[in-house]
């Protein structure tokens, strides 16, 4: 096909006249290649037009065709003579011979040489963008020690087996091992222990919930709008769906097409349709008197970064207001990724506000829908009340006995909620939008119109639709020939067990980012992904089986010397723990820690007044039984008022996308785990059950039971004494005598150590 085209489009050049095609050689060209392919080629696209090609100059850039045959008001021409605002060259005006010749070139109908007629394949050896190749090597292993041998450098031993239960368990199924699982694991010397402990963490169903909160995290899930109004949304089934998909182990490119455009699957089933709640987690605005049609662009303004910092790892994005500074991503390109996501069925306009942030999946029979569907009538109803009275008292709104009335009728209104499942899903229009390119990034100036497409820099689609959609470009961003998504995705998961990734940049790969410290892991790793079918547990598996892996984080000051920051992996990592982990095991170390996997999300206790920073006050009802003690990734996310044992932990707001959270060290954070009534709830039990289990034997016995319990290892002797004095201390500090009490100080002392909230 290609052949041919070429074919043809020299044949067409050829059969122009000799002496037309003999002045763009001779006149043309250098006029071209002196004042104009500078700024304006396939790899210098400024304004999305490249001037290097015929088929380039009728297709034109931003602002649309930059000549038609004999057209003697060609965009070029304007520019060249400075008739409009937009003058070219910048800076200086071409001599008044140079002008006719290209008026010439124009009205002869841009004759051109065979070469010069077919637009050119942007190309680049920036490494990210070239086929991924599987290194000749027997596996991870041997491509991490033979980078540690240069430099004269030996890996770490393995860490003891009480580090490694508890560090595998941490980070397969984010809960700590038991006493008696540790145990058991260290007194078994049989060859294959470990490898039979990682295949049973992978099949616990708190797998899925471990791995779904990283995922999650990508997709910046959370339970309300956002913005000022913040109101609550439906998705929580959407979160359900990722933790069984990643129970069930779905191949990472079916998890991927059915997230991006499972409901344009045929026969499309609902799981298929929730999944496409991937990119309906957008915030959303609903206030009275904005610009619907300015979120709805931004909302897939985010869709277009978010899909690329996830699968490709790159910031397309910063392509929405001109050409990619750095990597080879035109402003054109970026609005033909936009195409794909643009024709979303979404509020646009004020008339559409009663639907919320629509398009729904809901789940009942009709009348069950119709009723929900009056609900969601008489919120807007007060809502938009409310709303005019705080715009006719802006100053005492707060006070005024009648808004105080409407949101008393608003937290009952919402306590009446028919209990009706129903999920936000992605669903096209079915008239689509047309797709332009937005001039400076502003929405309102149009330019070039588009069509759905992907960056030139990449392999182009597989026999995609007439007009491509969002299925043909998930099917692309999983294709084997794109050099990125599998590479990207292994990465992440290499940053997960090493705190970093081999690309330590993980959401940029582009010529921006940093460059990998082991390319041939990299490759390995991605490639061996995709040969497996894409299965994200057989990776876990590999990766954790890894020596590297499984190594002592003791730090050496032989491998400090020479590389200070570990990039090298002489040795583990040590790694502070999520906020929700941190949570998830004081529960699981108290034996408090619900069970129960997926439902909608829950209220944990929270600090008194945490949530009345937002514009709407809304009831935080404290969940009762299970729900109380629920996993903290079922713990309901409001954006602009998150809960603050997630927040002061760095759990990112939900915003945007998040591809690797920070890890803060701060006093608030020790003054959450020792003062937090929640926190100070966990230390309570924790002391009974060491009493209870206890029973009948002395301090130091108890001691070491409790050491057992929240750090999984045995108690050293400078511990135990340092830990009876501070007991002794506390018994002679209470006026009753209360053992329980004094045995709760050391609980609280114990869930705010470094080492409870690090994997080692």
């Amino acid at each position: 096909m290609r052949i041919a085209t070429s074919f043809l489009l020299a044949a067409a050049a050829y059969a122009q006249p000799p002496i037309d095609v003999e002045f763009f050689d001779k006149e043309v060209r250098p006029l071209l290649r002196s004042s104009c392919q500078g700024c304006h080629s396939v790899n210098v696209s400024n304004s999305g037009l490249a001037l290097d090609s015929r088929e380039a100059l009728f297709k034109g850039g931003n602002r649309g065709p930059a000549a038609v045959k004999g057209d003697a008001a060609s965009l070029i021409l304007q520019v060249v003579r400075h008739e409009g605002a937009l003058k070219m060259p910048p800076g200086k005006k071409l001599a008044p011979e140079q002008i006719a010749t290209l008026e010439e070139w124009v009205k002869r109908g841009l004759p051109a040489t065979p070469e010069f007629a077919a637009a050119k394949r942007r190309k680049s050896t920036h490494w990210a963008f070239q086929p991924v190749k599987r290194p000749q090597a027997a596996g991870i292993d041997e491509l991490i020690q033979a980078k540690l041998k240069e430099k004269n450098l030996a890996p770490s031993p393995e860490a003891d087996r009480a580090t490694l239960i508890r560090r595998v368990s941490l980070d397969l199924i984010g809960l700590p091992p038991t006493p008696q699982e540790v145990k058991a694991f260290v007194a078994d010397k049989s060859a294959d222990s470990y490898e039979r402990l990682v295949d049973k963490l992978l099949a616990s169903p708190h797998y899925g919930e471990r791995q779904a909160r990283h995922w999650l995290d990508l997709a910046r899930f959370a339970d309300s709008d956002g913005y000022t109004i913040d109101a609550p949304r439906d998705i929580f089934p959407y979160r359900d769906w990722v933790i069984r998909a990643l129970n069930d182990d779905m191949p990472f490119d079916r998890f991927t097409i059915e997230q991006f455009a499972g409901d344009l699957q045929p026969n499309a089933t609902n799981d298929q349709i929730t999944a496409t709640g991937f990119h309906r987690n957008t915030p959303s605005n609903f206030e009275g008197g904005i610009d619907f049609e300015q979120y709805r662009v931004e909302a897939v303004a985010d869709r277009v970064q978010t899909t690329s910092g996830v699968w490709l790892g790159l910031t397309i994005g910063c392509a929405r207001c001109h050409d990619h500074k750095y990597d080879p991503i035109s402003q054109r390109e970026h609005y033909q990724m936009f195409a794909f996501l643009n024709n979303a069925d979404e509020v646009d306009k004020e008339a559409d506000r009663k639907f919320f942030n629509k398009p729904f999946l809901s789940m009942g029979t009709p009348e069950e829908v119709a009723e929900l569907s009056k609900w969601d009538d008489d919120v807007v109803d007060v809502e938009q009340r409310i709303r005019k009275q705080q715009e006719s008292l802006p100053q005492d709104a707060d006070k005024d006995p009648g808004l105080i009335a409407l949101r008393k009728e608003l937290v009952e209104l919402r306590k009446k909620k028919p209990q009706v499942q129903r999920t936000l899903v992605m669903r096209d229009r079915a008239t689509p939008r047309e797709h332009y390119i937005h001039l400076g990034g502003d929405f309102t100036a149009k330019g070039s119109a588009v069509q759905p497409g992907v960056p030139g820099v990449f392999p182009p689609m597989k026999n995609p639709n007439t007009v491509p959609n969002r299925l043909d470009l998930a099917k692309w961003l999983v294709d084997p020939d794109n050099p990125l998504t599998a590479r990207v995705t292994m990465n992440r998961l290499w940053q997960q067990y090493f705190g970093k990734g081999i690309v330590e940049t993980e959401n940029d790969f582009g010529l921006a980012g940093d460059r990998p410290t082991h390319p041939e892991a990299l490759d390995w790793m991605a490639s061996e992904f995709m040969a497996g079918g894409w299965k994200m547990k057989r990776m876990h598996r590999t990766l954790v089986m890894t020596a590297t892996y499984r190594q002592t984080s003791s730090a050496r000051a032989d491998a400090a010397a020479i590389d200070p920051y570990n990039k090298l992996l002489a040795r583990q990592n040590r790694l502070r723990l999520d906020a929700e982990i941190i949570r998830d095991s004081a529960l699981s170390v108290t034996g408090l820690l619900g069970r129960k996997v997926g439902g909608p999300s829950v209220y944990p206790p929270i600090p008194k007044g945490a949530n009345d920073v937002t514009q709407v006050k809304r009831e935080w009802k404290v969940s009762e039984g299970e729900d109380k003690y629920r996993r903290a990734m079922y713990t309901y996310f409001q954006r602009s008022a998150a809960h603050p044992g997630l927040i002061t932990f760095d759990a990112p707001d939900g915003t945007v996308s998040c591809t690797r959270r920070v890890r803060s060290n701060t006093p608030l954070q020790a003054l959450i785990l020792l003062n937090d009534d929640t926190y100070f709830e966990f230390a309570e039990v924790l002391a009974k059950r060491i009493l209870a289990d206890g029973a009948g034997l002395d301090d130091r016995a108890k001691l070491s039971l409790a050491f057992d319990r929240t750090l999984q290892r045995g108690l050293k002797a400078a511990e135990g004494q340092r830990l009876l004095a501070f007991l002794a201390a506390q018994r002679d500090a209470q006026k009753e005598k209360s053992e329980p009490a004094a045995w709760t100080a050391v609980a609280r002392v114990l869930l705010n150590l470094d080492e409870f909230m690090t994997r080692e």
